[in-house]
């Protein structure tokens, strides 16, 4: 059976910060990390800057679980949020995996 990947860069790209990256099949969503980016000088008044998983919220049956490839912010920074939207497993090192659980406290 040849089932095609689509990779679909939901952010990170050409900006440092919110690294989203989405592996998609026919039947299946990976994400892999879920990172915040910070405000320009252009953006007053905002604090964090959160990836659009706009393109995920009709597809949660879809999505098997994050990977998270490491602690810093702009891989894991967002979780807090589109967790709650979002409810799938989380998958990281041990390491990142207790940022990631301070971070959901």
């Amino acid at each position: 059976m040849n089932e095609s990947v689509r990779i679909i860069f939901l952010g990170g790209i050409a900006e440092v910060g919110k690294n989203l990256l989405v592996l998609e099949t026919d039947r299946d969503i990976i994400v892999v990390d879920c990172g915040l980016g910070f405000p320009e000088e252009d953006q007053p008044g905002v604090d964090l800057v959160l990836p659009d998983i706009g393109y995920l919220k009709g597809k949660k049956d879809k999505i098997r679980g994050f990977f998270i490839t490491h602690g810093h912010e702009d891989h894991i920074g967002a979780l807090p949020w589109l967790w709650e939207d979002i409810p799938a497993p989380i998958h990281a090192t041990r390491l990142t995996a207790g940022l990631i659980s301070v971070k959901l406290r």
